[in-house]
This record gives structure tokens, sequence and C-alpha cells, in this order.
């Protein structure tokens, strides 16, 4: 009997976690980043005590948002009126999923930035002399395969809604391109914190898109996937077999 029950309380724990990542975007996002980080720690030296801050402050994360959900639901439970005890009850508990966010992201760039700061400019040396009509065929290619994907999937309209997010795309494809550019003009710290601000814009509309409801995640992911893959692409073509 102890031991069914150790079962069935592990498979409703289980149970409780799969609905939160079914039903909350952004426990998705969470594990969507959990996932590329723990994939790409794999290429670097990291020692036993830093990967287990690592595994902690992931952990953390994803234990802040179940509370969250948790709180929130119970409090959708008790009352179905505006409470502003509820609202401050719910506000506390997205308060500390920003927090353990935070954690993370100071975290991540503590354990990461000096390890990835050196990978991109083993490509990158190669960038010495780039014409900028590259960085403008490679926008609009992104924008004619964008609006292509419109029109076969029938979805949107070509500059509003749809699969893929046009923004997205043109945002994640203006930050590859500033990263090849930078690294012509500056040291590789200064590169990275350049690629590192405009990343972030790009996340910016990226999480706008979805905010405003104009978009799912899906369409901005797969825009930003497009946008990120295409100008790549793009230029490792040109220096590989055109210059």
């Amino acid at each position: 009997m102890r031991s069914r029950n150790l079962i069935e309380s592990f498979n409703n724990a289980v149970d409780g976690i799969v609905y939160v990542l079914k039903t909350q975007r952004n426990m998705k996002i969470h594990f969507l980043i959990a996932a590329f980080i723990l994939i790409l720690s794999l290429f670097l030296d990291f020692s036993r005590l830093e990967f287990i801050i690592l595994l902690f402050t992931i952990s953390f994360v994803i234990v802040a948002e179940l509370l969250n959900t948790a709180i929130e639901s119970a409090i959708d439970v008790v009352t179905s009126t505006f409470d502003p005890l509820a609202m401050i009850a719910k506000d506390v508990a997205a308060g500390a999923v920003l927090l353990a966010s935070i954690n993370a992201v100071v975290i991540g760039y503590l354990l990461f930035f000096d390890r990835l700061s050196s990978y991109p400019f083993v490509v990158l040396q190669k960038v010495q002399r780039s014409p900028v009509h590259i960085t403008f065929i490679a926008l609009l290619l992104v924008i004619i395969l964008a609006v292509t994907g419109k029109v076969i999937t029938g979805r949107g309209k070509p500059f509003h809604g749809g699969l893929p997010s046009g923004h997205s795309a043109l945002a994640f494809a203006a930050f590859t391109s500033i990263t090849f550019i930078a690294f012509q003009f500056t040291t590789p710290r200064i590169t990275a914190f350049i690629s590192t601000l405009a990343l972030f814009m790009a996340f910016l509309v990226f999480q706008s898109r979805i905010e405003t409801g104009i978009h799912s995640f899906f369409e901005v992911f797969a825009g930003a996937c497009l946008g990120l893959f295409v100008t790549v692409l793009i230029w490792q073509a040109y220096f590989l077999y055109i210059r």
C-alpha cells in the first residue's frame, strides 16, 4: 500500500508539471531555454560545482513558476470576484518568478559569457571587409521568405499575423548581421556586448508580438529561427564561396 501511494504521489507530481507545461506559456519558455542551456553546457568545460549551480538555477526558476501557478489556481478556487488581497498574492507570486529569472540571467552571464565570447570569433575571424549590401540582401530575403510562408500556410496577412512572424524574423536577422559586422570594427569583448544588446532588442520584438496577441509563440519562434538561420547561411555563403 505504501509503495502504491508513493508511486501514485510521484505520478500526481508529474501530472502537475505536465499540466503547467501545457497551460502556461511562461513555463514552455522556461523549458525551451533550459533545454538549450543544458545542451550548450555539454560543449563547455564546466566544473562539477559550476554544473551544480547551473542545475540549481534552472530548477529554481521552474519551481518558482510551479508555485506561482499553484497559488493562482488556489486563489481562483477561493474567489471569482476582484479581491485586493488576491491580487497582491498573485503579484507577489509573479514577483518571485521574476526574481528567480533575473537570478538565472545573472548566473548564466557569469557562467557562460567568458566561455562563449571566444567561440563566435573563431568563425568571425574570416571577416575582414564585408560589403554592407550583404546585410540588405539578407533582410530582403528574410522578408520574402516570411511573406511566402504566410501565403503557403494561408495564415495572416503579409505584414500582420500569420506564420511565421515577419517582425521576429527581421529582428533576429538584424541581430545576426550586427554581430558579424561589429566584429570588424571592435574588440571581441565589445562585439559580444553589442551582440548581446542586439539580441535583447530582438527578444523584445519577440515578446511584444506575443503580448499584443498578433502572433502565437510558435509563429514568433518560427520567425526568429527563419531570420537567424537564413542570415547566417547568407553570410557563410559569402565568406566561403563568394568572397
